[in-house]
């Protein structure tokens, strides 16, 4: 994970307690994971529009394809 071992992360997260305190850091995990769960969310919705969009375009070739044979 990013090249850093065990100890490296040990001294990353006594440093997070000194500067924010143990009281906060609950709070900042819940927002870091709301964060993560609203991204998410925003992701999965925009390929779910992409996919809509995608498919009616489909849908719109094959309509003017068949309008092209008829009218031809």
């Amino acid at each position: 994970m990013f090249g850093l071992g065990i100890w490296e992360l040990l001294i990353v997260l006594a440093i997070i307690v000194v500067l924010f305190g143990a009281k906060r850091l609950p709070l900042i995990g819940e927002g870091l994971g709301g964060m993560i769960t609203n991204f998410k969310s925003a992701t999965k919705k925009n390929k779910d529009d992409q996919a809509k969009i995608d498919e009616n375009t489909t849908v719109i070739k094959e309509d003017s394809t068949v309008m092209k044979e008829e009218t031809s």
